[in-house]
């Protein structure tokens, strides 16, 4: 669901397996592998699940922070 109210976005379980598929590789092609650590810093929304499901699926340890921290917050988070 989006912020305004009566808007959301329908994605099926093949569309987020194709999305996790191409992140997945797209994070492998930057240098991502088994055992890195990635910070996702994005709004709730369909790519995000899908940036967590492919670090899972490469086997990169992430966490997850959205927007709305501090520059200060997000830093702590992100060294934690």
């Amino acid at each position: 669901e989006k912020d305004e109210p009566g808007q959301e976005v329908r994605v099926t379980y093949r569309e987020l397996l194709e999305l996790t598929c191409r992140l997945g590789n797209t994070l492998k092609r930057q240098g991502v592998k088994q055992g890195d650590r990635v910070t996702i810093y994005m709004p709730p929304c369909p790519l995000a699940v899908a940036s967590m499901l492919a670090c899972a699926r490469i086997g990169a340890v992430h966490a997850v922070v959205f927007a709305g921290f501090s520059a200060e917050s997000l830093a702590d988070r992100i060294q934690d």
